[in-house]
C-alpha cells in the first residue's frame, strides 16, 4: 500500500514516504561506501548521524569531531535541514613533513529531508563533545485538508 499526498507547490502526486526513505538511504549509502562525496570539483565529507523519532520530536545527532561550534552552519529551508561547515589544518603543520595524516580537513555537508509534520520555528540545537544535537518538534496539527467533491 502506498501513501500519497498532493503537493500544492508541485501540483502533482508524490510518494512522500518513498521520497523520504530514498533520500535517507542514498545519503547513508554514500557515507557507508565513501565517507565523502565529490560534488563538482570539491570533495565533501558527509558526517555520520543518527535520526530518532519520539512522540513529540525528531532528534538528529551528527558526529563532528574536531569541529568547533563556530565552524558549523545549520539551516532549514525548502523542507530540509542543512548541516555544513569547514575544518582547516592547523597552520603549525604547514612546514616540515607529515608522516601520517588520518584526520580529515575541508568542507563537510549533510542534508536531511524533513517530514511535513514538523514545526521549523521550534528547532533548537546544541553542540557538545563533538556531537551536534538538533531537536525538531512535531506539529500537532494534521497536515492536509478535506476536499469537497461537487
Amino acid at each position: 500500500m502506498s501513501l500519497f499526498y498532493l503537493d500544492p507547490e508541485l501540483g502533482r502526486f508524490e510518494n512522500s514516504v518513498s521520497r523520504l526513505f530514498d533520500d535517507f538511504f542514498r545519503d547513508f549509502n554514500d557515507v557507508k561506501r565513501f565517507g565523502n562525496v565529490q560534488r563538482g570539483n570539491r570533495d565533501f565529507r558527509i558526517p555520520p548521524l543518527d535520526v530518532h523519532e519520539g512522540d513529540k520530536e525528531f532528534v538528529v545527532n551528527a558526529e563532528l569531531p574536531g569541529v568547533t561550534k563556530e565552524q558549523i552552519n545549520l539551516d532549514v529551508r525548502d523542507g530540509a535541514l542543512y548541516i555544513s561547515g569547514e575544518t582547516k589544518q592547523d597552520e603549525k603543520y604547514k612546514e616540515g613533513n607529515t608522516h601520517i595524516q588520518e584526520r580529515r580537513y575541508g568542507a563537510f555537508s549533510r542534508t536531511i529531508t524533513l517530514p511535513r509534520n514538523v514545526k521549523t520555528e521550534g528547532i533548537c540545537a546544541k553542540f557538545e563533545n563533538g556531537i551536534l544535537e538538533v531537536k525538531i518538534p512535531k506539529d500537532d496539527k494534521p497536515s492536509g485538508m478535506r476536499i469537497d467533491i461537487k
